[in-house]
């Protein structure tokens, strides 16, 4: 099982049993209340009709008539500072339910317009967060400069604070302005601004409700869209600090660089082994060529041995020569490689252009004399005849008779 699974599987649990603890402290705390307090309603509906003596049916149309008129203590909820107020309720997904459309139209436009509005309002505080967020850091920098701190990073933990400070003191300020106005208790209104700017929106506590509020209260109206628009705005800045950047586990699966830097490691040796493979096979079809042409012009020069019973090679022949390049060639970057091949051919080249050297008579005892000083060697192996031979240490010999196999002696570079 991939690590995402098990990843997607532990968070699922631990929503679910986060519900069934909630459930049980919700229980445990609101179930005896809530049957009091129907105890106390049924009550006072028994003394009700004791005293004015209507039936079930007579209090349940009272009840429907209670209900159905409680919006309209505000005054007109559908004129447009009720729809406004209406459609900020829908648009934040705040959804009070103090009023709801009526009519199959209202209805139809209602889904319409929240389609297009929620996402658009959720993207617009979203980035209007993060510009806040900006503004803040750039602010608290300058504050760490302006009191001449070593530091002036802001890090996250700063944020994170003044993020924290900045909710508590919106959820303050609303709390004590609704408590103003509207009667209640300052922590009633202080329940009321966090169920709103975490757009829980349970109805219970609903600002604007007062008798004809939405018409005879413009600047208590205008401050309550302000407060509400401003407060989601900083909610949803400190939520996009602390949800986006440590609560939201990545949903995505793992890339695989690993994977696939070592795959790249192994492959590497093998691309570098095919270009030197590659880089031979050309050496050696280079070598082939060269010494097809070698075999054709006269650069392999030879040095008989006194006596005539041996012959070796002043200079070595290209093959030899090649081979012994090619055993560097590894050794050597590319640009050594084609020094060392253009010196070998450039040497070739210069025997092959050379002139001749002038011949002597036999009667002199010697033929050919050529002088190398470049060049140094010496016999490892001779025939007896040539060990009775002259033992003069100039490189020059006579020239072997034709018809005679001679053993070569080879040579060694000092």
């Amino acid at each position: 099982m991939k690590a995402q699974n098990i990843r997607t599987l532990c968070l699922i649990l631990s929503i679910v049993l986060y519900l069934l603890v909630g459930a049980a402290v919700f229980d445990a705390l609101e179930s005896d209340s809530e049957s009091s307090k129907k105890k106390s309603l049924e009550q006072k509906l028994n003394e009700l009709k004791k005293k004015y003596g209507f039936t079930e049916d007579d209090y349940g149309e009272i009840e429907r008539v209670v209900v159905q008129a409680e919006p309209h203590r505000a005054g007109r909820q559908w004129k447009f500072t009720g729809s406004f107020y209406f459609a900020i309720t829908v648009i934040t997904t705040i959804g009070y339910g103090h009023a709801t459309p009526r009519t199959d139209a209202g209805k139809t436009f209602c889904m319409f317009y929240a389609v297009l509005g929620i996402p658009l309002t959720l993207v617009m505080f979203q980035s209007l967060g993060e510009r806040i967020n900006t503004l803040v850091r750039y602010l608290l920098r300058r504050a760490k400069q302006g009191l001449g701190l070593q530091k002036t990073e802001v890090s996250m933990g700063n944020m994170v604070l003044v993020g924290l400070l900045s909710c508590m003191s919106t959820l303050c300020v609303g709390a004590a302005a609704f408590s103003h106005f509207e009667g209640w208790t300052f922590f009633n209104a202080y329940y009321y601004c966090f169920i709103t700017l975490t757009t829980i929106g349970f109805g219970d506590f609903v600002a604007l409700q007062k008798t004809d509020a939405l018409q005879k209260r413009p600047p208590y109206v205008a401050f309550s869209f302000i407060y509400i628009l401003v407060g989601l705005t900083v909610i949803g800045a400190f939520l996009n600090l602390v949800v986006l950047r440590f609560l939201t586990v990545s949903t995505e699966e793992p890339d695989g660089r690993p994977e696939a830097g070592a795959e790249e490691r192994e492959r590497q040796p093998k691309d570098v082994q095919g270009d030197r493979e590659v880089s031979e096979a050309a050496a050696e079809t280079a070598d082939a060529a060269y010494e097809e042409d070698a075999r054709s012009s006269l650069c392999n020069l030879s040095l008989p041995m006194e006596g005539g019973t041996s012959c070796m090679n002043l200079l070595p022949s290209p093959v030899e020569e090649r081979r012994h390049v090619l055993s560097e060639h590894s050794k050597l970057s590319e640009p050594s490689k084609l020094r060392a091949l253009f010196c070998c051919m450039c040497r070739g080249l210069d025997i092959y252009d050379s002139p001749p050297p002038p011949h002597h008579d036999e009667a002199g005892g010697h033929s050919n004399p050529v002088f190398y000083n470049s060049i140094s060697y010496r016999v490892d192996r001779a025939s007896c005849s040539s060990c009775t031979g002259s033992t003069q240490a100039s490189p020059s010999s006579r020239v072997p008779p034709p018809g005679k196999n001679n053993p070569h002696t080879r040579r060694k570079s000092l």
